[in-house]
C-alpha cells in the first residue's frame, strides 16, 4: 500500500486524550467478531515475540498474544517487565532475547510491537535481520522518537532534548531496514501523531490505516485480523 501524503507533524493535543476512552468499545466489537476472527489464517508454529508499549508490560498484550496462540503461532512475551522507554538499555537485551529464540527454534522470529514496542521491534530487525522474519507495528512512532507523542511534554520537563533524540532516530536510517514491516496506524490516535507512524524511507514498509484509538489497537478486531493475516505468510527469504 502507498504511504499517505506527508504533512507537518504536531504532537497530539493533551485535551483530546479523553477520546481514547472510545477504545473500550473495541471489547464488545471483539466479542461480536469472535466467530470470524476464529477463521483467520492459521499460523504454522513459527516463533512470534510481542513487545508492549511505553509504560506497560506483558499484561497489556495478553489479548493479542492469546489470539495468536489460538491461531497456532509459537508466541513469546518480551519478559522484561514494564517498558520504561530507555531504548539504550532495552535494545541490547532485546537483541539477545530475539537471537536466542531464533537459535533455539531454528527459525527467524516474527516481531509484533505496540507503540514504542513497535519502534523497538523495527530497530531489532535493523540490527539482526538474519534473526527476524518480519515486523508488525501498532501505532508506533517511527519518526521523531517521543517528540510527536503525548508524552513529549513530560520528556521536555525532565530536561531531555527532543530535537537531539529526533536527530539520533533519524541517523539510524543510514542503515535501511531489510525485513518486511507492516505498519498499522490510525488517524484517531490521540497518543501518537499518526504522521509519525508513517515511514517514507524504507521500501519494505507497508502502511495500513485502521479506525481505532491508540489504546484500542491491542484488541481491535480489525487490527487482530490484520496481524493474523500478516503473520500467517510463508517465511521471508
Amino acid at each position: 500500500m502507498t504511504s499517505p501524503a506527508p504533512r507537518a507533524i504536531e504532537p497530539p493535543d493533551p485535551r483530546a486524550v479523553w477520546g481514547e476512552l472510545a477504545g473500550l468499545l473495541e471489547f464488545p466489537r471483539l466479542l461480536l467478531r469472535a466467530p470470524s476472527l476464529a477463521r483467520a489464517p492459521r499460523g504454522s508454529g513459527l516463533p512470534v515475540m510481542v513487545f508492549p508499549g511505553f509504560g506497560t508490560g506483558d499484561r497489556s498484550t495478553a489479548v493479542l498474544r492469546r489470539y495468536l496462540g489460538f491461531l497456532g503461532h509459537d508466541v513469546h512475551t518480551w519478559g522484561l517487565g514494564r517498558n520504561h522507554g530507555n531504548v539504550e538499555i532495552l535494545m541490547p537485551r532485546l537483541i539477545e532475547k530475539v537471537s536466542r529464540l531464533a537459535q533455539r527454534t531454528g527459525h527467524p522470529v516474527r516481531l509484533v510491537g505496540w507503540s514504542l514496542g513497535g519502534y523497538l521491534a523495527r530497530e531489532v530487525s535493523r540490527e539482526i535481520p538474519g534473526d527476524v522474519d518480519r515486523v508488525v507495528t501498532l501505532g508506533s512512532p517511527v519518526v521523531g522518537g517521543p517528540k510527536y507523542t503525548l508524552v513529549a511534554r513530560r520528556y521536555r520537563e525532565k530536561g531531555i532534548d527532543l530535537e537531539a533524540v529526533e536527530a539520533a532516530v533519524d541517523a539510524r536510517e543510514s542503515v535501511p531496514l531489510t525485513r518486511p514491516v507492516s505498519a498499522i496506524y490510525s488517524r484517531k490516535d490521540r497518543v501518537v501523531a499518526w504522521q509519525a507512524c508513517v515511514d517514507e524511507r524504507n521500501r519494505c514498509v507497508e502502511h495500513i490505516e485502521v479506525a481505532s484509538t491508540h489504546l484500542g489497537l491491542g484488541f481491535s478486531p480489525d487490527v487482530l485480523r490484520i496481524v493474523a493475516e500478516r503473520l500467517a505468510g510463508a517465511a521471508h527469504p
